[in-house]
């Protein structure tokens, strides 16, 4: 029996190796592998699966996405179709057409433009002394290590590309920054700087200072494109570098908590 079992199994395993001599070239390569996968891989793409009911579901559960794939392809045809600004001409703002009338009541009323320069100031006070206390008195350091990273980002950036102040700019000696002086326009300090202190609010359920931030740096952005003071690219993207430094800041703050226990760690011997 012993003998007949080891016959057996040396006829199965000289069956393998045939089988695998076989399915394997002369240089070493799987022959399965060298064989043209693109059949296989196009019949199990999913999309070719779907039934009317998925197009429904698909629109209907993940309508946000559809929604973007439409303006991807609305701006594609916008892009091809439309004229571009002569060298000549001022820069296309949507922002400044939408604020044409608060332009001119402020360009008519220089005691009202100062006025809310004046409060644009205290507000941008209010961002700043939030995202001090933070650090200082709560001993929190996110939101005033997301605002060196902001300023300082743009501070590149406005430099790299300086674009022209536009023609119609309604300046204050009580706006900030305070005096007229010069200033970056990319991207907007006052959107980016009030997103951050509002996320840290909402963070610590502050919920009545967070909404009350919201509006604020929504009227403060439409005064901002009434004075001319920023392109509406400047404050579209103040708004999204306020979340993005405020998640780089916290990815950095997590990350020194984990060191910091490691090597708390270590020094106990673990």
């Amino acid at each position: 029996m012993n003998g007949g079992a080891t016959s057996y199994s040396g006829d199965v395993s000289a069956v393998k190796r045939r089988h695998s001599s076989q399915t394997v070239h002369s240089n070493g390569v799987n022959a399965t592998d060298s064989m043209p996968k693109n059949s296989s891989l196009f019949s199990q793409a999913s999309f070719l699966k779907w039934t009317l009911s998925d197009v429904v579901h698909v629109a209907t559960h993940h309508w946000m996405p559809c929604l973007f794939a439409c303006g991807l392809l609305f701006f594609m045809a916008v892009e091809y179709t439309l004229l571009m600004v002569p060298s000549s001409s001022p820069p296309f703002d949507l922002g400044f057409i939408a604020t044409r009338s608060l332009h001119r009541v402020l360009e008519s009323s220089p005691e009202l433009n100062n006025v809310l320069a004046a409060l644009n100031t205290v507000f941008v006070a209010m961002q700043t002394s939030y995202i001090l206390w933070t650090w200082l008195i709560e001993g929190r350091p996110r939101a005033t290590i997301s605002a060196l990273f902001m300023f300082t980002c743009r501070g590149i950036l406005g430099y790299s590309t300086q674009l022209p102040l536009p023609q119609d700019f309604l300046g204050s000696g009580v706006d900030f920054p305070v005096g007229n002086v010069s200033f970056f326009l990319f991207f907007s300090g006052h959107v980016a700087g009030s997103m951050i202190a509002s996320l840290d609010m909402r963070r610590m359920k502050r919920w009545e200072m967070a909404w009350t931030f919201d509006l604020l740096n929504v009227l403060q952005a439409v005064r901002l494109l009434g004075t001319r003071g920023h392109y509406t690219i400047d404050l579209a993207v103040g708004l999204g570098a306020g979340y993005l430094f405020d998640s780089f800041a916290g990815k950095y703050v997590e990350d020194s908590k984990k060191k910091i226990a490691k090597h708390s760690g270590n020094g106990n011997g673990v």
